[in-house]
């Protein structure tokens, strides 16, 4: 995880300077609503990376032995458009989804920020507390879903790997309430968290919803915060946690700070007093796939793990 955490800033900080490409992702629904199927192309310029990322998102899956993410990270090189490697992509999307929150946490929280309130007990919920705590200080975790024994069986296997209290909170509430961090990790496509319960200082990651009719926040909680996105163009596009509230008439396009990236490289204030709500509205980007995938093969080769495979591209293969 630390070292996914520093992969996405330089993917990150990448984007920000302009070496990166990538178009918004291409999203089939499918025509019963059970799930959607979308691809993800990037390419980075440093380090030279060309891959995509292709899933299906079946949020039904949660509670059966199936992840609600799944399918395959390409990567190709840059200089004769190889195929590299493929990989799973369940295993790239939970790690460098919360690296990215953990990214956030670092560069917008309180440096004492220690109570943090996780809404959502499955696999995000598990890789973003293995995340952030590597970034503030944990002294408290509060975990609620709407499902009773899927959190206490989480909170059972939290205790068991991290040295600070985690607990199964009554309701969304009294999780976020009195919280420095909160991380939205749900498939609510209605808010699970209301602007009234968030106290002065605290950081939010929503990183739940990914489409534009779904939100885990309410419009009162985006406006009261400073809003960070990983990309404006997605936000604008996909983003219901921003678009809802703007079709309200709430807030406008100018409420969007600035991207990640830009706080990394300098160019957009972050947090600017302790009382500041800061929120980092996280949809997921492929260049963090593609990044994360590059890093993966890179130490696939040097410690001779993985399995090859023979998958054609020479141009003689039918002569």
């Amino acid at each position: 995880m630390a070292e996914c955490i520093s992969v996405m800033e330089d993917a990150l900080a990448a984007l920000a300077r302009g070496q990166a490409q990538l178009p918004l992702r291409q999203v089939l629904m499918l025509p019963d609503g059970r799930g959607a199927f979308a691809a993800m192309p990037a390419h980075l310029t440093t380090p030279a990376a060309l891959g995509i990322k292709v899933i299906s998102v079946f949020p039904g899956n949660q509670g059966t032995e199936y992840d609600s993410h799944q399918g395959a990270v390409l990567l190709f090189e840059t200089e004769r458009g190889r195929l590299l490697a493929i990989m799973d992509a369940s295993s790239i999307t939970a790690i460098r989804t919360a690296a990215v929150s953990a990214l956030a946490t670092r560069v917008l929280a309180r440096p004492d920020a220690g109570t943090l309130a996780l809404l959502g007990s499955g696999v995000q919920a598990a890789t973003h507390l293995a995340a952030l705590a590597l970034v503030r200080p944990l002294r408290q975790v509060r975990v609620w879903s709407r499902d009773k024994a899927h959190v206490e069986g989480f909170v059972a296997r939290a205790r068991a790997r991290h040295p600070f209290a985690v607990e199964a909170a009554a309701g969304a509430r009294e999780a976020v309430e009195g919280a420095d961090l909160v991380c939205t990790l749900t498939s609510s496509r209605e808010p699970v968290v209301k602007g009234e319960w968030l106290r002065p200082g605290v950081h939010v990651n929503a990183v739940g919803a990914s489409v534009r009719t779904a939100r885990e926040l309410d419009s009162a909680a985006v406006a009261r915060a400073r809003l960070f996105v990983d990309r404006r163009e997605s936000a604008l596009s996909e983003a219901g946690d921003f678009l809802i509230p703007r079709g309200e008439g709430v807030i406008g396009d100018d409420h969007i700070v600035g991207e990640l990236g830009d706080v990394l490289v300098g160019r957009t204030e972050g947090r600017r007093s302790t009382e500041e709500i800061t929120l980092f509205k996280s949809l997921g980007l492929a260049v963090e796939d593609v990044a994360s995938a590059h890093r993966i093969h890179a130490n696939a080769l040097a410690a001779g793990r993985g399995t090859w495979v023979e998958v054609g591209g020479e141009r003689d293969a039918f002569a």
